[in-house]
């Protein structure tokens, strides 16, 4: 098979679909600047009024206790230790509405697996939140904690999650897909939901009505099979099923965790961008893939603008996880909007279901003699 075979120019203005061999030379074997390419022509197709929208969120962690001790998380705590914490609903409350001023406009609420924590803390959570800031999003609880939740409670994954629309949730975080094959969970997360339950989890949120993101984290163990197999599974899961809004990866940040013994170098930023275009082009039915400043660094961020992401992330007023493994990053609302605008795309507010809330004004096109200033 040859790079040319893997245009879809056979079926314009149609989608194409990349079967599991196309996607593995996409990934491994395509040059960096066709598989771009292909990929910007189909966000193009899909995107043609070059928007790139971002959120402006906030991660506070209700605890960082949990048992399941993931090979790749410097977050977490055992109950005994010094720096070991559990919120109470007011003390989330209190930090959305610190972030909430500051213009956050969506709460990701996530935390360990902590046995203390059952489902009336969450709709505790849910409802102090709600009553304090009743004009911020909840965006919480990743399908591995569900999966957790429900056997904590002894209770069906159904039941806590019409325990969460009952509480008026509506969309769920990604959080803790990593990789969606036993062999690499087995070494990273050998005690956390397994593929299928993950992947469970997901199907019957979306039959409630439910809007979910997809994840996933490489740069460990992996392997390009892997990562098909991956994205393949999601993009099964989306045909029976259409509700995840968009595909958010990131790499492995080996600092201070105990999968840094075994993967002791951090994935390349043009890994990153390799696996945003071979996203857009195997997602076929996924509208939104996203391209993260905060995860990576501004410029990876950047360059998977131009290889097929239409969403920049979060402008994140407070977050925990990746600072506790050693990467740490900061951008105001500002500072995203012109890395936007220098990447050549018109930057505009969103909210968690994608729908955008406000547009700003569109880059300045070179030669008018204002594109310095905005330098």
């Amino acid at each position: 098979m040859t790079g040319r075979s893997l245009s879809p120019n056979s079926k314009p203005g149609k989608t194409y679909r990349y079967d599991r061999a196309q996607g593995l030379e996409l990934l491994a074997d395509l040059p960096m600047g066709q598989l771009m390419n292909l990929a910007h022509q189909e966000r193009v197709r899909r995107f043609p009024d070059g928007t790139v929208t971002f959120v402006v969120d906030t991660n506070p962690n209700y605890t960082n206790v949990c048992v399941t001790g993931c090979a790749f998380c410097a977050f977490c705590r055992k109950n005994h230790d010094a720096d070991a914490y559990l919120l109470s609903p007011q003390e989330v409350a209190e930090k959305v509405a610190t972030a909430a001023a500051k213009g956050a406009t969506t709460v990701l609420l996530q935390g360990g697996h902590n046995p203390k924590v059952r489902l009336q803390d969450w709709q505790a959570y849910i409802a102090t939140i709600s009553s304090a800031c009743p004009h911020v999003h909840i965006h919480p609880f990743s399908p591995a904690e569900i999966v957790f939740m429900a056997g904590r409670e002894n209770c069906s994954v159904t039941d806590v999650l019409q325990t969460l629309w009952d509480a008026g949730i509506r969309t769920i975080p990604g959080g803790g897909a990593e990789i969606l094959t036993e062999s690499v969970r087995q070494i990273i997360a050998p005690r956390k939901a397994t593929t299928d339950q993950w992947l469970e989890v997901c199907e019957k949120a979306h039959r409630i009505g439910f809007k979910t993101t997809a994840t996933m984290m490489f740069g460990h163990v992996e392997t390009d099979d892997d990562i098909i197999d991956h994205l393949l599974r999601l993009r099964h899961l989306q045909d029976l099923t259409p509700g995840f809004t968009s595909f958010i990866p990131w790499s492995f940040k080996p600092g201070r965790t105990p999968l840094t013994q075994r993967v002791k170098h951090p994935a390349h930023p043009a890994r990153y961008v390799r696996i945003i275009a071979v996203a857009r082009l195997v997602l076929d039915n996924f509208r939104h893939i996203q391209s993260s400043w905060f995860s990576e660094n501004i410029s990876a961020g950047q360059l998977g603008l131009l290889a097929g992401a239409d969403d920049f992330g979060g402008v994140l007023v407070e977050e925990h996880v990746h600072k506790e493994a050693g990467h740490y990053s900061r951008a105001s609302v500002d500072d995203v909007v012109t890395i936007i605008r220098r990447a050549g795309f018109t930057p505009a507010r969103r909210d968690s279901f994608y729908r955008i809330q406000e547009t700003m004004a569109p880059p300045v096109p070179v030669g008018t003699g204002l594109f310095m200033a905005d330098r």
